[in-house]
């Protein structure tokens, strides 16, 4: 059993929802400036990136959900242990929570580089 801080790891998980939330709102808006950008006559190298970048769109809110999925249902572990050990978790708790870390920070990652190549994709269309 490990003494952790229940209020800090909640409040990570929280955050990390939080963020999650907005970069599904961000893809949701993203899919559709691509509608807008597909309803345009576009070269056939246009139609394979617009055809691309649905997919990373429907792909990224899929891993959007399961990893806020997954935060939720962790959250609720360290709560229940919390409660049931009297401010003891088990350190496979402490771990999922540090691997939920690394998921969200590279998630966070990819997601920053699908924006970015986006608005170039939008940009060169303009």
């Amino acid at each position: 059993m490990v003494q952790a801080d229940i209020s800090q790891l909640s409040g990570e998980c929280n955050t990390w929802r939080e963020s999650l939330r907005s970069y599904r709102d961000e893809i949701n808006q993203f899919k559709q400036s691509l509608q807008q950008a597909a309803s345009q006559p576009l070269s056939k190298d246009q139609l394979q990136n617009v055809e691309h970048y649905h997919n990373q769109f429907h792909i990224q809110l899929i891993n959007v959900h399961d990893l806020k999925q997954s935060i939720k249902a962790h959250d609720r572990r360290v709560n229940f242990e919390m409660a049931a050990h009297k401010g003891q978790l088990n350190e496979d708790t402490v771990s999922e929570h540090e691997h939920l870390f690394d998921r969200y920070q590279t998630l966070d990652h990819t997601l920053q580089n699908l924006r970015d190549d986006f608005n170039s994709f939008l940009n060169r269309m303009s």
